[in-house]
């Protein structure tokens, strides 16, 4: 899977202004609603779902980086929106460290073959340091898009 194919341009934010980690799933959340890939009315829902997931069990996984996530009987295609902290915050970190790069996915429920590809894509970006380091300090969408866009062909 590429991450070109479900990352969703409008909802890049390259410096998030929440710094708590609801605030910054609420900010994510929001711009997939203002990119239409979501509606006001499931906003507030997608969000609190994707918080008590996290209370759940962090997706803050180290090395700065949290891909909280939820599958969704209201998702109709799979959307991902990333943001960055430049202080950092709290999400509960298995390393206990501040997150800096956070990617959240927003899947339909009937697809969770789709979800575990798009988790492995994910993971398998943000498992390696330059693509982390280079994410962190992108500071536009087309930075952001540049990187993905590089590394989705780096895979062929």
């Amino acid at each position: 899977m590429k991450l070109m194919d479900i990352v969703v341009k409008e909802a890049i934010i390259p410096e998030l202004a929440a710094t708590k980690r609801d605030g910054v799933i609420a900010e994510l959340v929001d711009a997939l609603v203002a990119a239409g890939c979501a509606t006001e009315d499931q906003r507030e829902e997608f969000a609190k779902a994707i918080i008590r997931r996290e209370n759940k069990g962090s997706t803050g996984f180290g090395h700065g980086v949290a891909v909280p996530h939820i599958k969704h009987p209201d998702i109709k295609e799979m959307k991902i929106a990333i943001g960055n902290s430049p202080e950092g915050i709290d999400f509960k970190s298995l390393d206990r460290e501040p997150v800096f790069s956070i990617v959240l996915l927003l899947s339909p429920e009937d697809q969770p073959e789709n979800h575990l590809d798009a988790m492995e894509a994910i993971f398998s970006n943000l498992s390696q340091d330059t693509f982390r380091r280079f994410l962190r300090q992108a500071s536009s969408a087309d930075e952001v898009l540049t990187l993905l866009t590089e590394t989705d062909e780096a895979v062929r």
